[in-house]
């Protein structure tokens, strides 16, 4: 592994590549630990589906509870993670995040998945504890540049990451048993808190790339258009979802945000000319992602105000599709650009992107098709081999140091 030579008071020490990095680390360490977590699920449903069962289990809370919460709590926050150390410099012109954050934030990261998966030998409160400490201090890093400069509308993803600390907060207050029935919220609240995270951040560079692509390839046809009505409708209605899921919310009100968040989330995507994106993967991965988005909010909420529909299959549909293809997305193209390759992904991950939206789909819609433990089976497996490739491909790029032009 590629390593970077830092000198203290004359002594050099050798830092691995990988850690010199926000989105080198967490990138890497998010695609790696989804292929493990999706992997000890299939596992135990794999055995249940044979007639088989586990005597025990390392961690304490069920193993559903369990999945739910490291797809949300563990993975999507690494790669949130790997984003805001990233671009948030990038945004305020200051300087990146160094090794030692890189170090020391994710050590609490690793530390919080090795606390929840051995949580069953472990005090819930100490669990708790080394588990929600990691989005304090992600956001040290984070509050500390965008004070130093004029970033009034990027202050929401402070509010944003508060609202992911409390849906984390909600499951583990059930776990150790001060709530009773705080958990299944508490991860509702974590999928719409990212959704929120992927329709802003996604709002500003999916039409932005697109016209930058567009451009260069002298196309002809009509360019993306953003309506700063429609925008702004879009923010405040994923925002109010995120809320929504706080206990006291009735359910009818969580489904008329839902539809509404849907339908304006759809609408921004008209009009980013998507289909003249199609032949570039970079590019309609993104869209595809917005897509599912949009359909996720839609499916969910006409969910809740029906009951004509399994509520956890049309909650994976934003799960599993968008907030799986978005974060896919954004690392394929991120770990390119910083690591000064070209924005051009390879076929592997390509069909990394076919992949993982096919887990989406067949986990959201194959009930109807298929027995309960083939359609988790089959999503799970499609799940692997995506983020599979994309930890094959991406490692040596995420562990070697960036090509000089």
């Amino acid at each position: 592994m590629a390593t970077h030579r830092f000198g203290a008071l004359g002594s050099p020490t050798r830092i691995p590549t990988v850690l010199t990095a926000g989105f080198r680390f967490f990138f890497l360490s998010a695609g790696i630990f989804s292929v493990f977590a999706m992997l000890a699920w299939t596992v135990w449903l794999g055995v249940h589906a044979a007639g088989g069962t586990f005597i025990s289990t390392p961690m304490a809370m069920a193993p559903h509870l369990w999945h739910a919460h490291e797809m949300v709590f563990g993975y999507t926050a690494a790669v949130i993670a790997g984003f805001f150390v990233t671009a948030v410099p990038n945004w305020t012109g200051t300087k990146e995040a160094g090794s030692l954050f890189v170090i020391a934030s994710g050590t609490v990261w690793l530390a919080g998945r090795f606390a929840i998966w051995f949580s069953n030998s472990i005090d819930p409160v100490i669990v708790a504890a080394v588990d929600l400490a990691f989005v304090p201090v992600l956001s040290t890093a984070v509050l500390g540049r965008l004070a130093r400069k004029s970033q009034a509308r990027n202050m929401v993803f402070l509010a944003l990451l508060t609202a992911l600390l409390t849906g984390n907060l909600m499951m583990h207050l059930e776990w150790i048993g001060w709530t009773d029935d705080t958990a299944q919220a508490g991860v509702r609240m974590g999928i719409f808190t990212s959704t929120a995270m992927i329709a802003i951040i996604g709002g500003r560079v999916v039409p932005a790339f697109t016209r930058n692509a567009l451009l260069r390839v002298g196309y002809q046809g009509s360019l993306p258009v953003s309506r700063v009505w429609l925008d702004r409708a879009g923010i405040l209605l994923v925002l109010l979802t995120a809320l929504a899921f706080l206990p006291f919310v009735p359910e009818v009100l969580r489904g008329g945000l839902c539809l509404a968040a849907g339908l304006v989330t759809l609408l921004r995507l008209a009009g980013w000319q998507g289909w003249a994106a199609r032949r570039e993967p970079i590019l309609w991965i993104l869209h595809a992602a917005y897509l599912l988005l949009g359909s996720g909010y839609l499916v969910y909420g006409v969910t809740l105000l029906t009951g004509e529909y399994s509520e956890t299959a049309a909650l994976h549909l934003l799960a599993a599709g968008a907030i799986g293809s978005m974060t896919l997305a954004m690392m394929t193209r991120a770990s390119l650009g910083h690591a000064g390759l070209p924005l051009k992904v390879s076929r592997p991950i390509v069909l990394a992107y076919v992949l993982l939206i096919a887990a989406a789909l067949v986990r959201s819609f194959g009930l109807s098709a298929l027995g309960y433990f083939e359609t988790m089976l089959l999503s799970g497996s499609l799940w692997i081999m995506a983020f599979a490739l994309y930890v094959g491909v991406y490692f040596p790029i995420l562990t070697t140091p960036r090509i000089r032009k």
